[in-house]
């Protein structure tokens, strides 16, 4: 299938990974830092891991920080993962420098009680229905490397929760914008399920159909 998909570049993210599985799955992609093709593609998808801090400054200097905002208003398909889920926020305790702000809520620190980096796999208990999770059943294991998570302001827009000592947000859902903060692309079979979902039926089937 034919698609224009864009995997934002702001120099911090499994970038080829992502593209690989895209790619595994008939979809190719475009990895760029360019404004005008973020801006042009069908679907875009914004990976990340490092903090948020510096991620944002590297978007700021690429030109990206608004092409993503008007993306979120006019409901493209969008995709954050990880870091990227992260910058969807208003701000993080990370780092004093304003993110994004597509999504109202902040980012927390994960308790120190347990080993921080909450890194390998955990269960994502889904909420209820979304396209992007058609075909993956709730509880199904996914891979973390994380820190810090996202606390939307609306409860509603959480789509999946994991425990790690605290219950977590690890799928968000706003419209057409879809964010997890595990990697799907190190996640076995269901994270390309995920990718596959995100392609077919966001992106290609009605990219003007608010999903959520």
């Amino acid at each position: 299938m034919d698609t224009d998909l864009a995997i934002v570049d702001f120099g911090a993210g499994n970038l080829r990974s992502v593209a690989k599985v895209l790619e595994r799955l008939g979809f190719p992609a475009t990895i760029t830092h360019d404004p005008d093709v973020v801006l042009n593609a069908q679907g875009v998808i914004l990976p990340g891991v490092g903090s948020s801090g510096a991620a944002m400054t590297a978007l700021e200097e690429r030109g990206l920080v608004e092409p993503l905002r008007q993306l979120a208003a006019r409901g493209t398909p969008l995709f954050g993962v990880c870091l990227g889920m992260q910058l969807f926020m208003d701000s993080s305790e990370e780092d004093p420098k304003p993110c994004l702000g597509i999504v109202p809520g902040r980012v927390k620190k994960l308790s120190p009680s347990l080993k921080v980096p909450h890194m390998g796999w955990n269960q994502v208990a889904l909420r209820e229905g979304h396209p992007l999770f058609q075909g993956v059943p709730s509880h199904s294991n996914f891979y973390f490397v994380h820190s810090y998570y996202a606390v939307p302001d609306d409860p509603s827009l959480v789509l999946g929760t994991t425990d790690y000592d605290v219950t977590f947000c690890s799928v968000l859902a706003k419209g057409n914008l879809v964010a997890a903060q595990f990697h799907p692309e190190k996640s076995g079979p269901m994270g390309l399920k995920l990718y596959d979902n995100f392609v077919r039926l966001m992106v290609l089937q009605d990219a003007a159909q608010p999903w959520r």
